[in-house]
Parts: structure tokens; C-alpha cells; sequence
């Protein structure tokens, strides 16, 4: 079970790092630009225009400014002529944007696998989706509802092994007594088939345990990426919230009213990942996954106040539908016991 959860964190780190894709605008002397409509840092590689002309003309600036800076360099022989197209290619010339109404999946051409087949695909159902029903807030909320649609299947799966796993728990215990005090090869095996062959009776795989995490990792960074890089996203709003503020830039705003974000975000991941729990006999398994819990959700609980709404919204939806799901599997697997 150890070895499991330190796979999935080792699979959730790798994951974070290859895809913290989204950048930050800034200047030529190398200050963030901030984004009058929410207070935020604004994104440096966006897929699409933005529609606030106050918001355009910052993008223009800093664009004008950084290549001005990069003339003079190179006029000055500061840069070589490689170093300079390097560099310009990297500023944001909006001005070769398509608008986000007309943006499509293959704009920007091939530009690395994630992107191809994660970002821009769910960065344009959001858009679209969100010129259906008139709100991007309420679009993140459908398009999270579909996929675990989709996903259900899968997941729910996921879910039915923790029951059984519960199920199972008394049969494990009498295992783990049997060979508390035996550390020798033949003992340890002979437990390991014995546990092996109680899994085989009650149909659990061990390894499904995991494929709820490996599903969820990089569905929750696809989102974050699109989210970010999509204008449109900070320009709207979802029930009075603003989708581009974050709920420290609201309360500094005198937006207390925010707060309501971070105790929806709390309260869903703790039921979520509590009825996903997998059942242990092992103390110290039982001890290192409460840890866990815990320390996920200290982690999501200060990260709730930082990231933008759009993205929370995305959070508690997803929370939402696996705590509704595994209720249902809870009780669906009850009722087949009872017949």
C-alpha cells in the first residue's frame, strides 16, 4: 500500500512539472502585469484575444515595450541575431490571436503534445459551451459534470473496491494477526498469498486504488492550464463571483463575500476524499493515509484562497459529483447484500 501511494505522488510531481505551462506577462524589466478587471497577473501565453480593451491595450504595451528594448540590444550588439528571434518569439503579439469566439483546437499549430491533446481541446469546448448557455462559470460546471459522466464507468469501480475493501477488512485482520510477530521469507509470503486469494474471492484489485488518483492528476492540470490561458475566463463572472479572482484578491478588495469559495472547496474535498478512503487493517498504513488526507486537505485549503474562481468552481464540481457517486455505489452495494 506504501509503494502505491508513493507511486501516485511521484506520478502527481513528474505530472506537475512537465505541465506548469501557463506563463506570466511581464514587462521588459521584468515585472508581473497585473489585470485591472481582477488584480491578477495576467497570462502570458493565452490562446485568444481577450475582449476588455483596457486589458488589450496592456498586452500591446508590453509587447511594444519588450520589443523596443530587444531593438536597442540588439542595435547595441548586446544580443546575437539567434538570442533576439528567441526572445521576440516569446512575447504575446495579440495582434495574431484569433478572437476567443473564433479560436479552434488546431490554432497555433502543433504546439507539444499536452497542449494538442489536453488544453486547447477543453479550451475550446469551454468557449463553446460557454457562447451556448451564456456563462463560462456555468460551462467549467457542465463540461466537469460530462467528463465524470464519461469517466463514471471507471470510477465508479474505483469506488466499489473501497466498499469491498471494508467488506473484506474483518478476514485482513485475522491475516494480520495470524502473522503479526512472523518477519521470516516463508511467513510473509504465505501472507501475501493468503491476502492475494482473499482479493480473488471478494473481486478486488489492489491496483485499482490508484486509478482514480491517475485520472483525476492530470484532468484537474488540464483545466488549470485552459482556465489560465483563456481571456474570457477572467472577464466573466458566475454568480456575482468574478471568474478571474482569486479569494485573497477579494477580500484585499474588501470582497469578504468570497470566503463562501473556500469553505464549499473545504467541505468537498474533505467528504470526497473521505468516502474514497480505502479501508486498512495495518496502523500505520491507516496512520499515513489519515496524514495524508490531512496534509491534502491543509494543501487544497490555502491553495483555494490563490487560485482563480473559474478554477474552484472546476474543484468543487468535480467533489461534488465523487461524493454524489460514491454514495450511490455505497448504497447500491448495500442493496446487493441485503438480496
Amino acid at each position: 500500500m506504501k509503494q502505491k501511494i508513493k507511486k501516485v505522488f511521484v506520478f502527481a510531481t513528474i505530472l506537475l512539472f512537465l505541465t506548469g505551462c501557463s506563463t506570466q506577462l511581464k514587462t521588459s524589466d521584468n515585472k508581473l502585469v497585473k489585470n485591472d478587471l481582477t488584480g491578477q497577473t495576467l497570462t502570458g501565453n493565452i490562446l485568444c484575444k481577450p475582449s476588455a480593451d483596457e486589458t488589450i491595450r496592456k498586452y500591446e504595451e508590453t509587447y511594444n515595450n519588450s520589443k523596443a528594448s530587444l531593438d536597442l540590444k540588439k542595435a547595441n550588439n548586446e544580443i546575437t541575431e539567434s538570442d533576439y528571434n528567441k526572445n521576440l518569439s516569446k512575447l504575446v503579439d495579440i495582434s495574431k490571436l484569433p478572437t476567443c469566439s473564433s479560436f479552434s483546437i488546431t490554432d497555433g499549430g502543433y504546439d507539444g503534445l499536452w497542449d494538442t491533446i489536453f488544453v486547447k481541446p477543453l479550451a475550446f469546448f469551454i468557449i463553446k459551451i460557454g457562447e451556448l448557455v451564456k456563462n463560462y462559470g456555468l460551462a467549467v460546471i457542465l463540461i466537469t459534470i460530462l467528463i465524470r459522466l464519461i469517466l463514471y464507468p471507471i470510477t465508479a469501480k474505483t469506488a466499489l473496491q473501497s466498499e469491498k475493501m471494508k467488506e473484506v477488512k474483518p478476514e485482513l485482520a485475522k491475516i494480520e494477526k495470524k502473522y503479526k510477530d512472523k518477519t521470516d521469507q516463508p511467513s510473509m509470503m504465505a501472507k501475501s498469498q493468503e491476502t492475494m486469494v482473499l482479493y480473488k474471492k471478494y473481486g478486488i484489485n489492489p491496483i485499482s486504488g490508484c486509478i482514480f488518483a491517475v485520472i483525476q492528476i492530470p484532468l484537474f492540470f488540464a483545466f488549470y492550464e485552459a482556465l489560465n490561458r483563456l481571456p474570457v475566463m477572467f472577464e466573466g463572472k458566475f454568480l456575482g463571483l468574478s471568474l478571474g479572482k482569486t479569494v485573497w484578491t477579494a477580500i484585499a478588495a474588501g470582497e469578504y463575500y468570497y470566503i463562501i469559495i473556500v469553505i464549499l472547496v473545504v467541505a468537498s474535498t474533505y467528504f470526497s476524499i473521505k468516502l474514497n478512503k480505502t479501508a486498512t487493517v495495518d496502523p500505520e498504513q491507516a496512520k499515513t493515509m489519515n496524514m495524508m488526507m490531512n496534509m491534502m486537505i491543509v494543501m487544497i485549503s490555502f491553495a483555494s484562497f490563490t487560485i482563480s474562481t473559474g478554477i474552484t468552481l472546476y474543484w468543487i464540481a468535480n467533489s461534488g459529483f465523487t461524493i454524489i457517486q460514491n454514495l450511490l455505489v455505497k448504497r447500491s452495494s448495500k442493496d446487493v447484500k441485503v438480496i
